[in-house]
C-alpha cells in the first residue's frame, strides 16, 4: 500500500502538477497585467482598513486573512523550507520566491471567485470556495469537480492539518522536554477543541491575535540572527541565486544538487507552505464581511506574500547564513541547528514556533473541512465533524503516520486539480471584474463602492 500511494503521490506532485500550478499562476498574472505585484501597497492599506469590514459576511476582512494565515503558516515554514533547501540546495529558496510571486495572482483569483459566488447555509453562515464557484460559475457538466473538491478537502485535513500536526508537536516536545506524547495529545485536544467547537467566529478571533504575534515574533528572532551576521547576507543571496541556476552552491558549500532539484523542491514546498492553487484559503475569505470581491482578493494575496516572501525567507536565510547544510540534517532539525548555532538556546525558538504554527494550522483547517462537509451533507454534519476533528488529535500522537501523510499529501494534490481547472475557466470573469473595479475606483474604500 505504501509503495502504491508513493507512486501515486509521485505522479500527483510530479512535473505535470507543478507545471499546472505555476502555469495557472502565470496565466492569471498576465491576464491581470501583474496587478497583484503593482497593488501590494493598496492591498496593505485595505488590510489596515479591514479590521471590521462592511457588507455581508461573518468575520472581518482582516480576520479572514488571519484565519487563512493560521492554516498556511505552519510546519512548512520551518520544516518544509529546510527540507527544500536540504534536498534542492539553497537555490530552492529562489524558486519558492518565484512560486509566491505568481501564486499571489492565484490566491487573488481564488478569493475574488469565492466572494462573488458564495452562498449562505441553512443557519445563515457564509460558505464559499472552489465547490461553490464551480457550482455557481461553471456549466453543469463541471459540477462533479465541486463534489470531488469537497470530498478531498474534508478528508485531507485529517492528515496534513490534524494528525500529522499533533504528531509533529508531540515528537518535538518529547525530544526537547521529555513530554509524553499522550499528554501532548490531550492538551492539544482540549485547546483546539475549545476553539473549534466555537465555530468560525471563535477561530477568527483567536487567529486574529495569535497569528500576528507568532509570525512577528518568529520574523524578529530571525532578523536578529541575520543582523548579527549582516556581513554574510550578500554572500548568502549570491549563493541562493547561483545555486538556483547552476545546481551547486557558490564556494562549494553544497554539492550535488541539480537545477531540476532546486526547481522541483522549491516549487513543491513553496506551494505546500502558501497553498496558492490548492483552493483552501478562499474558503476563509468567503466568510469576510465585504461587498467587494476585488478588495478581498487583494487582501487574500497578501497571505502568499507574508507566508513565503517573508516567513519562509527568514527560515531560508538563517539556514544559508549559518552554513549548516553540510551537517546532513533536514527538516525541523536543520532549522533548529541553524538557530542553535546563532545563539545559545536558539533551538527552543524552533520548538515553540513548531508548536504554535501546528496549533493554528489545526484550527484553521478545521473550518476548511467543515465547509467542505457542509457542501456535501448540509449543516447537520457540522457538530459531528467538529467532534471527529477534536478526537483525531490525540490519536495522531500515538500512531505511525507515514501512510496517512502520503495519503493526505495525495488528497491535497487532488484538491488542487478541480480548483485549477475552475480558475482557468473563470479567469476571464476575474479579469473583467478586476477591470471594472479599477476602471471606476481611484481611492479604494473597504466595503461598498469605491470612492472617486
Amino acid at each position: 500500500m505504501v509503495e502504491f500511494i508513493t507512486a501515486v503521490n509521485a505522479w500527483a506532485w510530479g512535473p505535470l502538477m507543478l507545471g499546472l500550478l505555476l502555469g495557472t499562476g502565470f496565466y492569471l498574472s498576465i491576464g491581470l497585467r501583474f496587478m497583484t505585484l503593482r497593488k501590494i501597497p493598496v492591498a496593505l492599506r485595505l488590510l489596515l482598513q479591514g479590521r471590521k469590514g462592511r457588507g455581508a459576511g461573518d468575520i472581518s476582512p482582516f480576520s479572514a486573512l488571519m484565519t487563512s494565515l493560521s492554516a498556511t503558516i505552519g510546519t512548512g515554514n520551518i520544516a518544509g523550507v529546510a527540507t527544500a533547501v536540504a534536498l534542492g540546495g539553497p537555490g530552492a529558496l529562489f524558486w519558492m520566491w518565484i512560486t509566491a510571486l505568481v501564486g499571489m495572482a492565484t490566491k487573488y483569483a481564488e478569493a475574488v471567485c469565492a466572494v462573488h459566488f458564495r452562498e449562505q447555509d441553512a443557519r445563515g453562515s457564509y460558505s464559499g470556495g472552489p465547490m461553490y464557484y464551480i457550482k455557481n460559475g461553471l456549466h453543469r457538466r463541471w459540477h462533479f469537480l465541486a463534489i470531488a473538491f469537497a470530498l478531498f478537502g474534508s478528508l485531507a485535513g485529517f492528515g496534513l492539518a490534524n494528525t500529522v500536526q499533533s504528531n509533529s508537536v508531540s515528537q518535538v516536545l518529547e525530544s526537547a522536554f521529555s513530554v509524553p506524547p499522550v499528554a501532548t495529545g490531550l492538551v492539544l485536544m482540549l485547546l483546539v477543541g475549545a476553539v473549534v467547537l466555537g465555530g468560525i467566529r471563535r477561530i477568527a478571533s483567536v487567529a486574529s491575535w495569535l497569528v500576528p504575534i507568532m509570525a512577528l515574533s518568529y520574523v524578529l528572532m530571525s532578523l536578529l540572527v541575520i543582523l548579527a551576521n549582516l556581513d554574510a547576507v550578500p554572500g548568502a543571496i549570491a549563493t541562493i541565486l547561483h545555486s538556483a541556476f547552476s545546481g551547486a552552491a557558490a564556494g562549494g558549500g553544497f554539492a550535488g544538487a541539480t537545477v531540476w532539484a532546486a526547481l522541483r523542491f522549491g516549487v513543491a514546498r513553496g506551494i505546500f507552505s502558501n497553498e496558492a492553487g490548492l483552493g483552501s484559503a478562499p474558503i476563509a475569505h468567503a466568510a469576510a464581511r465585504t461587498d467587494q470581491p476585488v478588495q478581498q482578493g487583494m487582501i487574500a494575496m497578501l497571505g502568499t506574500f507574508i507566508d513565503t516572501l517573508v516567513v519562509c525567507t527568514m527560515t531560508g536565510l538563517v539556514i544559508v547564513i549559518m552554513d549548516v547544510l553540510p551537517s546532513g540534517e533536514s527538516g525541523a532539525n536543520l532549522t533548529s541547528l541553524a538557530f542553535s548555532s546563532a545563539f545559545p538556546g536558539g533551538q527552543y525558538i524552533v520548538t515553540l514556533g513548531l508548536c504554535l504554527f501546528a496549533f493554528t494550522t489545526m484550527i484553521g483547517w478545521s473550518f476548511y473541512g467543515e465547509r467542505c462537509i457542509v457542501y456535501l451533507l448540509g449543516v447537520r454534519a457540522i457538530l459531528p465533524y467538529r467532534i471527529a476533528w477534536v478526537i483525531a488529535i490525540p490519536v495522531g500522537t500515538l500512531v505511525e503516520l507515514d501512510l496517512i501523510w502520503l495519503i493526505a499529501d495525495t488528497l491535497n494534490a487532488f484538491m488542487a486539480i478541480p480548483n485549477l481547472i475552475a480558475l482557468v475557466l473563470l479567469g476571464p470573469l476575474v479579469f473583467r471584474i478586476s477591470r471594472d473595479y479599477f476602471g471606476r475606483a481611484v481611492v479604494p474604500a473597504q466595503g461598498g463602492d469605491s470612492q472617486r
